[in-house]
């Protein structure tokens, strides 16, 4: 029971730091991406992958070891399309990363640079459909822990 309770605590408080990592990036995307603004988006991004590697451990670990076990889990077609989900958004996440890398190196060789437009746009839209994405996974978390669907 406290190893159910413990996994799901650090599971649910990664996943509401991976929301928060996210946003913080959707936010700075919204506007002009300058210098300041392209360091800031390299660092929230570490930390988004640092709590998207915790979710997924922290996950994988309560559906092993938690309260209803491996068994419970792997038979629902729920919890294998919010695995799906997941691997989507890590899917689409590595374009905004890549970017985040790019801009930093032009950065250091130019002074000043700035992110052009069309970029940014892209960029913010890669960010909203990770975030909405996302978004549906916490429902289909839920349908699953309940047995529904199964």
């Amino acid at each position: 029971m406290w190893l159910d309770a413990g996994l799901a605590y650090l599971h649910f408080t990664a996943m509401f730091a991976l929301f928060a990592f996210l946003t913080v990036e959707v936010m700075l995307a919204r506007g002009e991406i300058d210098a300041r603004t392209i360091r800031l988006l390299a660092r929230v991004d570490l930390w988004y992958l640092g709590s998207a590697i915790a979710t997924v451990l922290f996950g994988i670990a309560r559906a092993v070891w938690g309260a209803k076990g491996w068994a419970f889990h792997s038979g629902s077609w729920v919890f294998w399309a919010k695995v799906a989900l997941v691997a989507l958004v890590v899917a689409v996440s590595i374009a905004p990363a890549r970017a985040f890398i790019r801009w930093r190196k032009r950065l250091e060789a130019q002074a000043g640079f700035a992110v052009p437009e069309p970029e940014r746009a892209r960029l913010r839209r890669y960010l909203m459909v990770e975030l909405h994405v996302l978004a549906i996974v916490p429902l289909l978390a839920v349908l699953t822990a309940r047995g529904i669907a199964r």
